[in-house]
């Protein structure tokens, strides 16, 4: 009984010194706002879904992003309130256009799950128009129109979103932002698709890395720029807006080619953007330090709901890639560590992010106790030892 009072007493005491970090800290209470995090799962060294459950809670993030609908995860999640964004592979989209098999999906990845994981948005397919494939590109607009047919007849198209994430060699020019549009290859493909986001009310989402630019010519890209370090900035010579930073001109850049398209009514979000903490010697700038400066900076920006020059008003709405390092993912090496931390939930460098991992011996059925729940059972239980 000691010994339990003991363990019991050591746990509270480690609970409430997290609930009292979280509370005491804006700049994590602003994160659980507005915040997403890509929750990647190539690797043979991952904690369970159950632990990062409430190692994801412990960071107060409050948005994941998957690349499929894997069952453990969404329900690890159960009654947390983190939103997620669900996945359907590229290999699947051909499956998708057929208006049955999107309904067996939905029926298998989102409704049971519903309401007690918070789903709100399916990707169908990832940078498709990036290669070649021109009949999974002719393909992508039929799936989507087909899952968000199963979700309107299911009453659930307000509540869930129906997208696809896109590249930034969608663009065939991207600067100055103002000036930018999209490859003429593509218009047939993107000109549909624009016209269903503008339908459906769903956001057009973009994969964005300065790190790409920088490490593609690193003697022109101003280092400054891309990691959001203070500088002249560039002028739009069109619009006179000042870019401070690369992201922010690439989002801008999106929005353009939209407008181009006769478009003015469809969100830009950012689905993917990070920056890698290691690199083969021939990836310039792939760093633990650029790395910190980058991703810490941008998580600042976030935090004060800023918007970009030519959307000010309208906060950045942005998911980090990653979550962990990924050690099975193909290849160079900056592909293994775009993480924010390691698979045992240490830090890969420091930005002021602090969390809690369980430790792998802990019962499955703790596991699925919210985070402040259990502090709530920690403590009743200690009272009753």
């Amino acid at each position: 009984m000691a010994e339990t009072r003991t363990i019991l007493s050591l746990l509270l005491l480690h609970l409430l010194s997290l609930l009292l970090l979280f509370l005491s800290d804006p700049s994590s209470q602003s994160l659980a706002l507005t915040v997403g995090i890509n929750y990647g799962q190539i690797a043979n060294n991952l904690p369970s879904p159950g632990r990062v459950s409430w190692f994801l809670q412990s960071l107060n993030v409050s948005r994941v992003k998957l690349y499929d609908a894997d069952q453990n995860v969404l329900s690890a999640f159960l009654n947390t309130n983190v939103e997620f964004i669900v996945g359907i592979g590229n290999e699947n989209v051909a499956t998708m256009t057929d208006p049955s098999k999107a309904q067996a999906w939905v029926q298998q990845h989102v409704l049971p799950y519903l309401p007690h994981t918070r789903i709100t948005c399916i990707t169908v397919g990832n940078e498709v128009f990036t290669g070649n494939n021109t009949t999974l590109m002719a393909n992508i607009l039929p799936a989507m129109q087909s899952v968000y047919q199963v979700l309107v007849s299911l009453g659930l198209d307000k509540q869930v979103n129906v997208t696809t994430a896109h590249s930034l060699d969608i663009l065939g020019n991207s600067y100055p932002p103002s000036a930018s549009s999209f490859r003429q290859d593509l218009a047939v493909y993107i000109q549909p698709l624009l016209n269903f986001h503008s339908m459906a009310k769903s956001p057009f989402l973009i994969n964005a890395y300065p790190y790409f630019a920088y490490k593609a010519d690193p003697s022109s890209v101003s280092l400054e720029y891309v990691l959001f370090q203070p500088n002249p900035g560039v002028i739009d010579p069109n619009t006179k807006l000042n870019y401070d930073n690369m992201l922010y001109a690439q989002i801008d850049s999106v929005y353009s080619a939209i407008q181009a398209m006769g478009h003015t009514d469809i969100d830009v979000r950012i689905s993917e953007t990070g920056w890698p903490s290691r690199g083969d010697p021939d990836e310039v700038g792939a760093t633990p330090e650029y790395a910190a400066i980058y991703n810490g900076n941008l998580l600042q920006r976030i935090a004060m709901n800023q918007g970009t020059p030519l959307k000010p008003s309208a906060p950045v709405d942005i998911f980090v890639f990653a979550l962990f390092n990924e050690d099975l993912k193909p290849g160079p090496t900056s592909e293994r560590n775009y993480g924010l931390f390691y698979p045992d939930g240490t830090p890969v460098y420091n930005i002021g992010l602090r969390g809690y991992l369980p430790p792998m011996s802990s019962s499955s059925k703790l596991m699925a106790v919210p985070f402040l729940g259990l502090f709530v059972l920690v403590s009743t239980a200690l009272i009753l030892a």
